[in-house]
């Protein structure tokens, strides 16, 4: 069976520059390993996530949503950054979800705020989160600020930098019969 990224990012905003991040990391992945990916965002599970107290409270597709992202063999987590944190609905979703779906899971955590003063929330508030599940967050996080971004897309080579080196930490969970690694070795 391939392996399976699901990348989503917790931004209403279309366009978005969560969204753009998480999809050029997916693209980034699903490249480097030939891998099969997906890509959400919280509009996608509207209007129901909101009013949902279970699980199975979601409508259908929502629901095919959020089992997609738990069974997905990866995730990439993208969090737009709102007053310190990420968004109330982000923090829903996972509420709804059971403890013990992302354990073990690799996770890489991205961000993208205004400015600087939000790149602690990947260490502060989003790596807390996924431990409480149990997930194996890859070392390199990657926040994105405003001036990371050309026209919506990132762009600075810093940030493409991190990205790349992010990506290359999902190596050892990737199947070893995966041809991008047997190229490698």
């Amino acid at each position: 069976m391939a392996f399976r990224i699901v990348a989503f990012s917790g931004s209403l905003s279309a366009p978005s520059k969560t969204r753009a991040l998480v999809d050029l990391a997916l693209d980034k992945l699903t490249r480097r390993f030939d891998v099969i990916g997906a890509s959400y965002d919280l509009a996608d599970l509207q209007p129901s996530l909101g009013g949902a107290g279970r699980l199975e409270d979601l409508d259908p597709l929502p629901l095919g949503i959020v089992q997609s992202l738990v069974s997905a063999d990866a995730l990439i987590l993208g969090a737009p950054v709102y007053k310190g944190s990420y968004p109330g609905l982000f923090k829903h979703l996972f509420d709804l979800i059971d403890p013990e779906a992302l354990r073990h899971k690799p996770v890489l955590l991205t961000a993208t705020g205004g400015g600087d003063r939000h790149a602690l929330v990947i260490e502060h508030q989003l790596r807390p989160l996924m431990g409480f599940f149990e997930a194996a967050t890859l070392s390199t996080g990657v926040y994105a600020g405003a001036g990371d971004f050309q026209d919506g897309i990132p762009a600075s080579p810093a940030l493409l930098d991190r990205l790349d080196r992010a990506i290359d930490q999902f190596a050892p969970f990737i199947p070893r019969e995966n041809p991008a690694l047997s190229a490698a070795a």
